[in-house]
């Protein structure tokens, strides 16, 4: 992770050549059991880096109406975390978040579905970069997310039209919007095709300042210079293609690029003195079923 970055965006970046090294191992279990009426779910996850660690639970209600035709539902996460950054600036810190969610699934016609789901977030404790000079965050957040998904099958074609917007309501201010739209196609041999297209907008955050440091600080005040609660709109663009390959193996290879920019903001320019970012993405994956 080392290299030429500014160094406002990464104390360990630049000319020094520290970097970071690091590794990750993380799992996750999940058991659920179907009941007359409903169906309840219970997990657990763990991960584990050289400064990160990561233990959460979770639980979740099924039900669904006599005619199984709308279906909601219920969940609650939790999740402890701990830090240490070997540099020293964050040593046992501790971060808590909790997750409550609700939401509805109903079918519009035989050939459309519609989902919503609304989710509430609150967390406390450490949420500063500690790799970041003068990254002081506050120390609780919460968040209330609305995503609704429709679905619709046309015969003609034999493919389904997937659309999807979410909306983050943030209290450091960081609100967001996302659509996305994109075309599942079934081909021959039992392969199918995903292309989709995704638009992302953002806010800042109310203590976000732009670079370079010190402009904005104030000794006691939240601060952080970190780009990503800044103001941005971006665009990605990807396809997805997955096969079944016979005797329960799948597959399928997915490629997405990403382009951000300050000027695709919605509703104004984002935050001055951001050099656009582009990503790409190459995914491959590999399913058995028993």
């Amino acid at each position: 992770m080392s290299g030429a970055s500014p160094t406002w965006h990464d104390t360990l970046s630049g000319a020094s050549g520290e970097g970071v090294h690091d590794y990750r191992t993380a799992g996750d279990l999940r058991l659920t059991r179907n009941f007359e009426g409903c169906s309840v779910g219970v997990g657990g996850a763990y991960s584990h880096e050289r400064d990160y660690i990561s233990r959460g639970g979770s639980i979740d209600l099924r039900t669904w109406t006599a005619d199984k035709n709308r279906t909601f539902t219920f969940s609650y996460a939790g999740a402890a975390d701990r830090i240490n950054a070997p540099d020293g600036a964050a040593e046992h810190e501790r971060k808590y978040v909790n997750d409550v969610l609700v939401g509805v699934t109903q079918p519009l016609s035989e050939t459309a579905i519609l989902q919503s789901n609304l989710t509430y977030t609150r967390g406390h404790g450490y949420y500063s970069d500690p790799y970041k000079p003068a990254d002081t965050r506050p120390d609780n957040r919460r968040l209330l997310a609305w995503l609704t998904r429709l679905n619709r099958y046309f015969p003609a074609s034999d493919g389904a039209l997937q659309l999807a917007y979410r909306y983050i309501d943030d209290s450091w201010d960081a609100n967001s919007h996302m659509v996305e739209a994109a075309w599942m196609q079934p081909l021959p041999q039992g392969f199918s095709v995903r292309p989709n297209l995704r638009y992302y907008t953002q806010r800042a955050a109310y203590f976000y300042f732009d670079p370079s440091f010190p402009q904005g600080f104030v000794l006691g005040q939240p601060y952080t210079a970190d780009t990503r609660p800044s103001a941005f709109g971006a665009f990605a663009l990807g396809i997805l293609l997955a096969g079944d390959f016979g005797g329960g193996w799948s597959g399928d290879l997915k490629v997405e690029f990403y382009r951000q920019k300050r000027g695709w903001r919605a509703g104004g320019d984002g935050s001055p003195d951001i050099a656009p970012l582009s990503a790409r993405w190459i995914q491959v994956g590999v399913g058995k079923t028993f």
